[in-house]
């Protein structure tokens, strides 16, 4: 996992090809103004789901992993708290892998919590499981998924 703030997103580009391209797009336009719904960038390579969900207690929330895609989380306009815990570590599996969907989600409690604010992001790699939209209220988010090469 990775926690930074978009200004200096350059210092982790060059860990996958599509981290340029989604700080290159998101720094340059205005995504809490645009609508919700999904952006696509480059296809199934790189896409963003523009959201705008209610948040949730933190008893309220499971991890998730994936596979297939990296996710990059982005909030907009407010704080969020995403739990963590290695995927290799959970046991509580609720929902098993689903291929199609690309996610597993685990009844484990997380490890660790940390709190994201506007003008930084949150990389879950497939060894992050994670517990995002924790907080109280609603929230306008970002939530990138990049392939993995």
């Amino acid at each position: 996992m990775i926690i930074s703030s978009l200004e200096n997103s350059h210092t982790i580009e060059s860990l996958h090809p599509g981290f340029k391209v989604l700080f290159d797009y998101v720094k340059n336009s205005n995504l809490l103004q645009m609508e919700t719904g999904k952006i696509e960038i480059d296809g199934k390579n790189l896409f963003i789901n523009n959201v705008h969900v209610s948040l949730k207690k933190k008893d309220e929330q499971v991890l998730e992993s994936h596979e297939q895609y990296i996710d990059v989380h982005i909030p907009l306009d407010r704080n969020e708290i995403i739990g963590w815990k290695p995927t290799a570590t959970c046991l509580g599996v609720k929902s098993a892998y689903n291929a199609e969907e690309d996610y597993a989600l685990f009844n484990d409690i997380p490890s660790s919590y940390f709190t994201i604010e506007p003008g930084t992001f949150l990389i879950a790699f497939p060894e992050d499981a994670h517990a995002p939209l924790i907080g109280e209220g609603e929230i306008r988010k970002l939530v990138a998924k990049i392939k993995i090469e």
